[in-house]
């Protein structure tokens, strides 16, 4: 099993990213966006397509946006193909707003960004731990998983949905992960449980096959015990809650 992790131009968790999948069992190779469209056969190669978080061309204008634009005129059509397949992609921070911006996800109409990533409502730059319902566990990524508990970081992690797409959306199970209080009642957009404002406390999307997930919340980040805040009280564990996705990643496969 072979994971592609992109890189460049302002991608700063492709390491962390890597080593998640190498730790559960993933061959990898962290690849320059400009490599890639160089050589853009090479993703054949691979079995998962990986766009990690960061702050790609430094989210100058919209976060995701330029790298999108890059990727949608020199690879959009590889990629297409790559969902097609028995594949796996997934977007985290950055890489979500990516995967928003190419219409990737969740791509119900097939044609252009059906939705927009907008500044948080706070106005502010939002890291913190959230608590994570598990909407769409069909999604090969979330499978029999039913909550999660990871860090978000981020300046525009608010999701801005039509209304009669959020019904199709809701319709289709393509919410992937949803912000939870912590009675693991959904936040309906309360602060800070919802982080960013979020309509219908949405945190990841799906497309409708469920291999492509383009989530907020940083798994990598989570992926260890000592990486919590309360680690003192979960020693006996190896790994928290982000390592459950890369490890349904490797069973997918399996």
């Amino acid at each position: 099993m072979n994971v592609l992790v992109l890189s460049g131009y302002g991608i700063n968790c492709e390491n962390e990213t890597l080593h998640a999948f190498e730790v559960v069992g993933f061959n990898g190779k962290i690849v320059h966006i400009n490599d890639l469209l160089q050589n853009p056969k090479q993703l054949n190669n691979y079995q998962v397509f990986a766009i990690p978080g960061g702050f790609s061309y430094g989210d100058d204008t919209g976060s995701g946006n330029a790298m999108a634009k890059k990727i949608m005129t020199n690879l959009y059509d590889q990629l297409i193909d790559f969902t097609l397949k028995n594949k796996l992609i997934i977007g985290i921070c950055n890489g979500c707003q990516i995967l928003i911006n190419l219409g990737l996800v969740p791509n119900v109409n097939k044609k252009d960004p059906e939705v927009a990533m907008i500044e948080n409502k706070s106005g502010n730059y939002e890291c913190r731990w959230v608590l994570l319902k598990v909407t769409n566990d069909k999604s090969p990524w979330l499978k029999n998983i039913s909550t999660l508990n990871l860090p978000v970081a981020h300046q525009e992690g608010q999701f801005m949905i039509p209304q009669n797409l959020l019904k199709n959306i809701k319709t289709k199970n393509l919410i992937g992960l949803q912000y939870m209080e912590s009675n693991k009642k959904l936040a309906k957009g309360k602060f800070p449980f919802n982080p960013n404002g979020s309509k219908y406390d949405i945190a990841a999307l799906t497309n409708q096959n469920g291999n492509v997930l383009a989530m907020m919340p940083h798994p990598e980040r989570a992926f260890y015990h000592y990486q919590i805040p309360n680690w003192q009280n979960n020693s006996s564990k190896k790994f928290a809650d982000g390592y459950k996705i890369f490890m349904n990643a490797k069973k997918f496969f399996a």
